[in-house]
């Protein structure tokens, strides 16, 4: 069975211009579990002053009515967004670092290794708190400065994020340059060290490979990935990543290729239009 992260709430929405009002993101998130997708990321606990989109993100928690088959999860950057997080009652959380050191550095302005010191009591205090850890490797293919991203060098990220104690990997196409043959290879040594099911696959869809990326993991046994509704999102430290992919086509085109997908998608439609149009 395919298992949907749906990211719209927070990845889909972190780099829209427009503040989408606090009402508006409950009643999305609201609407979203009743599409039963596995997991709603719902929002992160990072500063306002760098995301003011997700400055509400307590406030969201707190009124969000919960489905207990859904996982409702958040980004932490840090122990101060963890305790943020454990107040709001969160079910999962999430810390991010990349394969590139340029992109940590512009993203979160931290090397790798810094980044991933900085997890350590992050993942030890959730752990304790009995919360499964996702850990986000951004630019596993490529990278907006620094061109083609060795397979090698995610390997080595994944195994530092392994010892660490994460429970599931998220390997993201950035900038959504990734190639079903790039899929394969980085797969090639990524299975050996992480069993199929802690991985999940966020692929962009900017030169429109998206999909064909996420029939090629599925053929490798990955089952869970990472999408947006109507394509939501993007990343402001990647120049030339538009948009998530949508969740509505990766479960058409797996649904397609054989896949069981447990996910009302007339309930995703009614979410997408709720947050476009509120009115209606």
């Amino acid at each position: 069975m395919i298992r949907i992260i749906e990211v719209g709430p927070r990845d889909g929405l972190q780099n829209d211009k427009a503040v989408i009002p606090t009402e508006r993101k409950i009643a999305f998130v609201n609407a979203l579990s009743k599409s039963r997708v596995d997991e709603i990321e719902v929002s992160a606990f990072v500063s306002p002053k760098w995301v003011p989109q997700l400055a509400d993100a307590s406030l969201v928690f707190q009124q969000i009515e919960r489905n207990p088959a859904i996982v409702y999860s958040a980004l932490v950057p840090n122990e101060q967004g963890l305790d943020r997080a454990l107040e709001a009652r969160v079910g999962k959380v999430s810390v991010f670092t990349a394969a590139s050191e340029t992109f940590n550095r512009k993203n979160i302005n931290a090397s790798i290794a810094e980044s991933i010191a900085r997890f350590v009591p992050v993942v030890d205090r959730a752990k304790v708190a009995g919360l499964e850890v996702r850990g986000y490797i951004s630019t596993s293919f490529w990278c907006p400065y620094e061109g083609k991203i060795a397979p090698d060098k995610v390997t080595e990220v994944v195994q530092m994020l392994l010892d660490l104690g994460v429970d599931e990997l998220s390997i993201g196409d950035t900038i959504g340059k990734a190639t079903i043959t790039e899929v394969d290879a980085l797969l090639d040594l990524l299975l050996p060290l992480v069993p199929a099911d802690r991985i999940a696959m966020h692929f962009h869809d900017t030169f429109g490979q998206a999909l064909d990326n996420v029939a090629a993991a599925w053929k490798r046994g990955i089952t869970a990935f990472d999408a947006s509704v109507g394509g939501l999102g993007g990343c402001p430290y990647a120049p030339g990543a538009p948009g998530n992919v949508a969740t509505e086509a990766v479960i058409a085109r797996l649904l397609a290729d054989g896949a069981q997908v447990n996910v009302d998608r007339d309930a995703l439609a009614i979410a997408w239009q709720l947050l476009r149009n509120p009115d209606i």
